[in-house]
């Protein structure tokens, strides 16, 4: 995609990195992403992405904005009370970058509606909060082979881990969860709490790895990414490929 004058300048910062440059931010301009969640870490996925220059994103969300969020999901004002999640984040998107096409989805996304959306896509982000959600997102992604970049935040710790489906030796989120051992289905901001910026840097995390997926700059994160919040403390772990997966394994 050719950059024009103000193109050329609003990315200029990007384009000036030798992993980016003029080809990087073209192929990001040309890139089409899901974004599953529009809250605490969706929040800072959208914003980032627009603003860093992806061409299209699909945002889908079907939960409207409550007073509670406004501490940490700041993509969302007060004005947006009551507003949906995903229509409250693409207005606040574009006001960073209007050039940026932003689809939404305010309805839950079932199995069929995840498949279609996530065959229209090259990137899918994972941004929820419930181990059901991840799951779905996750067995969509790899039915279409599209890579998945899964955070997750709670209390003060945060993870992060990208699964690339191209790759045959790539594990799943249900490789590193399995199904009925990832833990309490309740468990979420709701419940047990968060600390605010943690979904920031959590979220920030996850757009780096798509930017970087996306324009083809560096080596893309492998693996699962822990960080204590508390400590302040970052943890790297190696992720096998599980042969007995339920999702993966009859690769």
């Amino acid at each position: 995609m050719a950059m024009n004058d103000e193109a050329l300048l609003r990315y200029s910062r990007q384009i000036m990195l030798e992993a980016i440059d003029i080809e990087g931010q073209e192929r990001l301009l040309g890139s089409r992403v899901l974004i599953v969640g529009a809250g605490g870490l969706g929040s800072p996925v959208a914003l980032y992405l627009a603003a860093a220059g992806v061409g299209h994103l699909t945002l889908a969300d079907a939960d409207v904005v409550e007073l509670s969020n406004l501490q940490r999901q700041i993509a969302h004002g007060m004005a947006d009370l009551g507003r949906n999640k995903a229509r409250s984040a693409r207005e606040a998107a574009l006001a960073l970058n209007p050039g940026c096409e932003i689809t939404l989805v305010e309805t839950h996304l079932d199995e069929a509606g995840l498949d279609a959306e996530v065959a229209k896509v090259d990137l899918v982000l994972d941004c929820t909060d419930r181990f059901s959600s991840r799951y779905a997102i996750n067995a969509a992604s790899q039915r279409a082979r599209k890579p998945l970049i899964s955070g997750a935040a709670i209390g003060f710790s945060g993870q992060l881990a990208v699964y690339d489906f191209s790759d045959p030796a790539s594990p799943c989120y249900a490789c590193l969860y399995p199904p009925g051992e990832g833990g309490d289905e309740g468990m979420s901001c709701a419940e047990s709490g968060v600390i605010a910026p943690l979904v920031g840097v959590i979220g920030s995390f996850q757009a780096l790895e798509a930017i970087k997926h996306l324009g083809g700059a560096g080596t893309v994160h492998r693996g699962l990414s822990t960080f204590d919040g508390l400590r302040g403390v970052w943890r790297h772990y190696q992720v096998p490929r599980d042969p007995a997966c339920p999702v993966c394994a009859s690769d």
